[in-house]
């Protein structure tokens, strides 16, 4: 029997989608913290990081409404997935914008140089995340899992052990192997990295 007031998520899935709108309140409560601070931490603008958790919320609502939610008991990494995808739209279209929408002033040096790079290190920035996000994905299953987790929804070790049921020192280990089998794709490929 579940100790009151604590629920697992998806307990308070099925709550909700059965009317039970406290439920979601639930969940949104469970996750604000965490959801928040990786998107300010992201996009380093409160107000934005509010929009944006809203937005990730309607996207839950709806998913959940419409019967599509099919991530049984790994509620957490979808919405920490949601929020990623959410974010990297968001820099998608601010980038488009800063680069169609030049008034008198326009310049186009002020949009390449970001950040003191040039355009050649952009776009040699850009190959390198480009070939690492390709490696990634030819990882076995266990060991990508774990790399994504830990990249991209900056989850803690402790948090991927308890969302694919190992210990910390088995994530722990799937991590280091990843690393390693990625170091060796990377020397046979020949890659330049830097």
């Amino acid at each position: 029997m579940e100790t009151k007031g604590f629920l697992p998520d998806q307990d308070l899935i099925k709550l909700y989608v059965n009317g039970n709108e406290a439920a979601l309140e639930q969940l949104i409560n469970r996750y604000q913290s965490k959801l928040y601070g990786y998107l300010y931490n992201m996009v380093k603008d409160s107000e934005l990081a509010n929009d944006l958790f809203q937005e990730i919320f309607i996207k839950v609502i709806n998913t959940l409404k419409s019967g599509r939610y099919n991530e049984e008991g790994k509620f957490a990494p979808w919405l920490m997935r949601i929020a990623h995808n959410l974010v990297i739209d968001y820099f998608r279209k601010s980038n488009r914008m800063k680069t169609t929408s030049g008034g008198e002033d326009f310049d186009i040096f002020s949009i390449i140089s970001d950040s003191g790079k040039n355009a050649e290190q952009q776009i040699i920035q850009e190959q390198t995340v480009s070939k690492v996000r390709d490696l990634i994905e030819q990882l076995p299953e266990e060991q990508k899992k774990v790399v994504k987790m830990r990249l991209y929804m900056d989850m803690s070790f402790k948090e991927i052990a308890e969302e694919t049921n190992v210990s910390i020192n088995t994530a722990l280990g799937r991590m280091r192997y990843a690393l390693i089998n990625l170091k060796k794709m990377i020397e046979e490929r020949k890659l330049n990295l830097i």
